[in-house]
């Protein structure tokens, strides 16, 4: 019985718009993305352009945005699951994964949208307000670098070691900045 409110209550809150936001820690989010349920559109717009799973939508998002945003699962996987009951999306098992596919009746709706949708995108494609908005793009870039190189196939503990000189340049050089 919880288990179905809960997931009845994310839903509620994905068809609206509504998203839960964690204090402390954990990934900024930056300025609200996404208001009244546009986060629908442009997931159905991603899928529409091609098949993808929920971690991949929810990366695309993220690099839209040049990382100042990224949708959490809790926000994604219920909103994937509201397009499956509206029949806007179809998806297949595969593995553990699901794979999501425009339907015609997905397709027409985004037809009817497409201004709505394209005003979304012109959006996120903005540069982030204020001085120094890239900065988070930017950080983000590094993380993911680092990350890449740091957990990647075959690190050795003299990758680890170049990696810590790097940044330790970097922070000494911004620290030494007037």
């Amino acid at each position: 019985m919880f288990r179905f409110m809960h997931h009845a209550h994310q839903r509620f809150h994905a068809m609206h718009g509504h998203h839960h936001h964690g204090g402390g820690g954990g990934r900024g989010r930056g300025p609200k993305m996404f208001d009244a349920g546009a986060m629908r559109y442009v997931v159905l717009h991603l899928i529409a352009d091609k098949p993808r799973h929920g971690y991949e939508i929810i990366k695309e998002l993220e690099q839209l945005s040049g990382g100042s945003y990224t949708p959490s699962p809790g926000a994604i996987y219920p909103l994937l699951s509201m397009l499956l009951d509206m029949g806007h999306v179809s998806a297949t098992t595969e593995g553990n994964k699901k794979l999501h596919t425009i339907t015609p009746e997905g397709l027409a709706f985004l037809a009817e949208n497409r201004q709505f949708i394209d005003a979304i995108l012109a959006r996120m494609n903005e540069p982030s307000e204020g001085r120094g908005g890239d900065l988070r793009a930017l950080m983000h870039e590094l993380k993911h670098a680092v990350i890449d190189k740091a957990h990647g196939h075959g690190t050795s503990e003299e990758r680890l070691t170049q990696i810590r000189a790097i940044l330790r340049r970097a922070a000494a050089e911004i620290n030494q900045l007037d």
